[in-house]
């Protein structure tokens, strides 16, 4: 039986209460371990535990039933959930067993240095893309190793049936890069547990290593029983010959392991701890033959030493290969209804690459109308992206960093109540670890930053949920459970030791004052409009609205639907509305922490708007950088605790549209009708407070040196928010400025997309050069959705115009992109305002993987 989650915890917790020792023997039982092989007295103390165990969760399973808890597909239980590895399986729970692949050359001894392991732009890889990836199924990636002169491709094929998230198999393959030099790889594969269960090695141990196929056996709270076997393929070749091998035959060919006792929360450290293992082996052999020439071949000494400890809990399987070579890992869950095995990775891999093709061309198709590119290459380049996007999905569990007293000194007037007493409060000011939690969150960068960004996710989400909804649904839902009682949640979810590494110190404290765009908003407006999509007229009563006064009404849609396919189950009507209205209440919270904290101040300045209210400021800021907008390093006004934000209102405008979307839909009509008066005068006030007259554009508001309100303009993607959120109405006087500012060589257009900064502007392409003209996806992705959805839909006297600049655009940034692909081997973070050439972090599959949403004209 599979425990429902939200009693996983408690299940912990008694199994640890009732471990106990054997009467008849002294030995420590484990309550859930396989009996079947048990002494008489063993089997009688397991069976008794088992049974006090059933009995003190009983009257838990109607009441976890009831609860909300986690709603993971089996079939989504295991996957690649550790992104920042090249190779990483995980399932999504806390303190689990997981997995991870490294590698290193032999062809000499400074190849070790040259360990493949966690992502890392210093690789210097020439390329690692998943090629093909259904979170659902598995995939396939390739990745080009030079400097250890290997193409290593990994399959993984997940294989249902059972309770425990069915079961999986892997398959490493490797090939030279260059035939002319020599390709000689040492493959690593370990496995380890962090929490309660148990890892067995049950192949017998030799000292001089292993012939044949490894299998290991395991059990967790949350996995039961489960085993692991490493088989190798056919063909492989193994390094036998070089100086000394006579003195090392016995070792030659084989395979070579360890097993280790690590601490909790530190298997994040096993490619340390496994390379400490070699070199530990290593180390007085190379005394010995020190003075020898030639030193013995460094495949007979780059050696794991064969050998573990007691209670070992984190085992590595060494493969030592000449040349091409081939080996499967299969994980065969206890309970599971189908065996995993070569044969059936064969086959399946081959089904899941063609059956992924064919949903692809459906899910996104490629519209060709304007581009003049090969499209069998366009396709598998998109296919990659996309692919790269869905295998960058991780899951995460640990302690974050929040300092809930920090302020900047323009951010101190503001009361950042939480319900604490003053004392209380100054207590707790300084950094603090908070209570580990749980994401699944997909990343914007495997290499740099294989972690959860608040404002990625939501453009992350627009692609995901077009694939497969459910998906899309549990990762927002994980999103929002992380929304605090006040209603804050921090923009960068750095959860656990292992994220914390790969974070400066500087950027690991989150602040419950600082904001990041509300994008996940996006994601919800897009869920609703599948729901719109796929249904035609519910009635009152599915909508919640079955009170006096609707009988006779017609239905908004019309009659409900069931969809049949995998990942579409939330798009039954029913299911559909009920997940509405579970965020629903955490992200009204979530919307009142925004107007509360984020407020800006109107009246204190004399600014004249038809709102008093409706202003905002970004907190959090500093001196010369807007780390909460996002647009880091963009020029703004001087800090001050006076200053506006165009941004942030635009922002909140979008986020008022889609709780009202929201409140409609669920029948919430009194929500619906304040949320509708807030939107009307969050536009009316970008106008009032916002537009400068005198630079025909929209603008920032600060305080000058005389304590006076002013513009502060700075054209750029700042200036386009109304317009690139669709707030700016279509009969605007002000959108033919703003269609001309696009399209203006001298500032923002370029061949290779819309420049973050303008080209004219004095700070253009100068400090950082974060904001300062780099072309990013994602804004240019905003834009072309407001003029396909908005702008170039609606007769008016700039349609044409913004018909024209929606063609030319998609062109331009589509081709870029492309272009940089097939150049470098990946999508880039930011591209070159001058040059169109990619920069920065790589590769960033996470929302310039829009380019697929922008091939297909999905917006």
């Amino acid at each position: 039986m599979k425990l429902p989650s939200n009693i996983q915890p408690v299940y912990r917790d008694i199994v640890i209460a009732i471990r106990m020792t054997c009467g008849a023997c002294g030995h420590v039982m484990r309550t859930l371990r396989n009996t079947s092989d048990l002494p008489d007295c063993h089997f009688r103390v397991s069976l008794r535990s088992r049974m006090r165990l059933l009995w003190l969760l009983l009257p838990l399973l109607p009441v976890a039933h009831s609860l909300p808890g986690n709603t993971t597909d089996d079939d989504l239980l295991w996957g690649a959930y550790r992104p920042g590895l090249y190779l990483g399986l995980r399932p999504q729970l806390p303190q689990s067993l997981m997995t991870g692949l490294m590698w290193f050359g032999t062809q000499n001894y400074q190849s070790l240095t040259k360990t493949r392991h966690a992502c890392d732009q210093g690789d210097g890889l020439d390329s690692y893309t998943w090629t093909t990836y259904d979170p659902r199924q598995g995939g396939v990636q390739v990745i080009k190793d030079s400097a250890n002169n290997v193409e290593i491709t990994t399959e993984l094929l997940k294989v249902p049936g059972g309770s425990h998230g069915g079961s999986w198999a892997v398959r490493v393959k490797g090939k030279p890069i260059n035939l002319a030099y020599p390709s000689r790889i040492s493959a690593m594969l370990y496995l380890g547990i962090e929490g309660l269960g148990g890892l067995d090695m049950i192949t017998d141990e030799d000292e001089n290593g292993i012939d044949g196929p490894i299998e290991f056996t395991g059990n967790t709270p949350d996995l039961d029983e489960f085993a692991l076997r490493i088989v190798d393929g056919p063909g492989n070749k193994a390094i036998t010959k070089g100086p000394h091998a006579e003195e090392f035959v016995d070792r030659l060919g084989k395979t070579h392991f360890v097993g280790l006792r690590i601490g909790a929360n530190e298997l994040w450290t096993a490619k340390e701890r496994i390379l400490r293992s070699i070199l530990g082996r290593a180390s007085p052999l190379a005394e010995k033959y020190r003075q020898t020439e030639p030193a013995p071949d460094p495949s007979f000494i780059l050696q794991l030493p064969d050998e573990s400890v007691t209670g070992s809990n984190l085992y590595a399987v060494q493969k030592l290969f000449d040349g091409e070579f081939q080996f499967d890992v299969i994980f065969q869950s206890g309970s599971a209804t189908q065996i995993p095995d070569s044969v059936v990775l064969d086959r399946g891999v081959a089904a899941l690459t063609a059956s992924f093709t064919d949903r692809f061309r459906t899910v996104f198709p490629i519209r060709e109308a304007g581009l003049a590119l090969d499209l069998e290459r366009l396709e598998s380049f998109s296919k990659a992206i996309t692919s790269n996007l869905f295998g960058g999905i991780g899951y995460f569990y640990g302690t974050s960093i929040v300092d809930k007293g920090f302020a900047y000194e323009w951010d101190q007037e503001d009361d950042y109540s939480y319900d604490e007493d003053d004392e209380q409060r100054n207590f707790q000011q300084g950094p603090r670890l908070t209570e580990p939690k749980a994401l699944l969150t997909a990343t914007p960068s495997r290499s740099f930053f294989p972690r959860g960004f608040y404002w990625d996710e939501g453009f992350h989400l627009l692609h995901i949920g077009e694939w497969d909804n459910d998906l899309s649904l549990q990762i927002l839902k994980s999103w929002i459970d992380l929304i605090d009682e006040n209603g804050w949640v921090a923009r960068e979810q750095i959860l656990g030791e292992e994220a914390r590494s790969r974070v400066p110190p500087e950027f690991q404290t989150q602040v419950p004052n600082v904001a990041n765009p509300p994008t996940l908003t996006m994601a919800v407006a897009a869920f609703i409009e599948r729901l719109k999509a796929t249904h035609s007229a519910p009635s009152y009563a599915e909508l919640g609205m079955d009170y006096p006064g609707n009988e006779g009404q017609e239905p908004l849609f019309g009659s409900p639907t069931t969809p049949q396919q995998s990942g579409t189950q939330h798009l039954a009507f029913d299911k559909g509305v009920s997940f509405l209205r579970s965020i629903y209440q955490p992200l009204r919270r979530h919307y009142d922490w925004f107007r509360r904290t984020q407020r800006g101040q109107i009246k204190q300045y004399g600014r004249k708007a038809r709102s008093r209210t409706e202003a905002y400021r970004w907190r959090g800021r500093t001196e010369t950088h807007v780390l909460p907008s996002g647009m880091d390093d963009y020029p703004r006004p001087t800090a001050h605790s006076g200053e506006l934000h165009l941004d942030l209102i635009s922002w909140m405008g979008f986020f008022t549209r889609t709780m009202r979307g929201i409140a409609e839909f669920i029948g919430e009509t009194e929500d619906a009708a304040s949320f509708a008066e807030i939107e009307k005068a969050i536009i009316d006030n970008i106008d009032d407070l916002h537009w400068n007259d005198e630079h025909q554009m929209y603008c920032d508001v600060g305080v000058n040196q005389d304590d006076e309100s002013e513009h502060v303009c700075h054209k750029g993607y700042i200036s386009l928010f109304p317009f690139m959120l669709s707030l700016l109405p279509q009969d605007s006087p002000h959108l033919g400025h703003i269609l001309d500012l696009l399209r203006d060589p001298d500032h923002l257009w370029s061949p290779y997309g819309i420049r973050s900064l303008s080209a004219s502007h004095p700070v253009f392409g100068t400090g950082e050069n974060y904001w300062r003209g780099p072309i990013w996806i994602q804004m240019n992705y905003l834009v072309l959705r407001a003029l396909h959805n908005t702008y170039a839909t609606v007769d008016g006297p700039f349609q044409e115009h913004a018909k024209a600049i929606y063609t030319e655009l998609r062109k331009n940034i589509v081709e870029n992109v492309f272009k940089e692909y097939e150049r470098t081997g990946y999508v880039w973070e930011q591209y070159d305002a001058t040059t169109g050439e990619g920069r920065r972090s790589h590769p960033f599959t996470g929302w310039t993987s829009l380019v697929t949403l922008i091939l297909a004209e999905k917006y």
